[in-house]
């Protein structure tokens, strides 16, 4: 458990200090990579749903409507 301890201790120390120090990764990240990431992940996001709509065969029984008949009131008895 100790070891355990210490390096969470570690690890918050090191984001402490880098957040005190500016991080080591370059700023222009989302600058540089930002636009085409999120189209890639859009793409791939509608090509996975795409695939489980189409291909799975599952049945997603959206709406209750002509599935569902109610039953018949009893009449109140006095």
């Amino acid at each position: 458990m100790f070891r355990f301890a210490k390096a969470a201790v570690n690890v918050t120390g090191v984001a402490a200090r880098q957040v005190r120090n500016g991080s080591t990764a370059p700023q222009d990240f989302h600058a540089k990579y930002g636009n085409g990431l999120l189209v890639g992940s859009i793409g791939f996001c509608t090509a996975v749903w795409a695939f489980v709509i189409t291909q799975t065969g599952i049945t997603w029984n959206l709406s209750p409507v002509g599935k569902l008949t109610p039953k018949a009131w009893r009449e109140k008895e006095e």
